[in-house]
């Protein structure tokens, strides 16, 4: 799922007020690292990552590399945070991340 500039933007909005649940260090992507993001994609569908400082990627590999992983999207980086999105697939969830629609401009002759 490729998301348009309006999505991003909308869940940049979003991530504002969440609070950082996935820290990345010296060890960087792992197991235990991959089964948190997955679990915390999946309950949540937008969360925020930090890189420290002792890590040995940049927050920006560290995205482009968990991205693929837990079959999210990088929605923002910005210094030592970034940010995923992942929608659920639980029909359970209450609180669903509504995204606007992506329409494409038509082109004029």
């Amino acid at each position: 799922m490729e998301l348009t500039s309006k999505q991003r933007a909308q869940l940049r909005g979003l991530a504002n007020s969440i609070d950082t649940i996935l820290i990345v260090g010296k060890d960087g992507i792992g197991e235990n690292l991959l089964k948190q993001a997955n679990d915390a994609l999946e309950a949540r569908e937008l969360i925020k990552g930090r890189v420290l400082e002792n890590a040995l990627m940049s927050a920006r590999e560290v995205a482009d590399q968990l991205a693929p992983l837990t079959r999210s999207e990088v929605v923002q980086v910005i210094g030592t945070k970034f940010v995923l999105y992942r929608p659920s697939h639980r029909k359970d969830k209450k609180d669903k991340i509504v995204l606007v629609p992506a329409t494409k401009k038509k082109k004029t002759v």
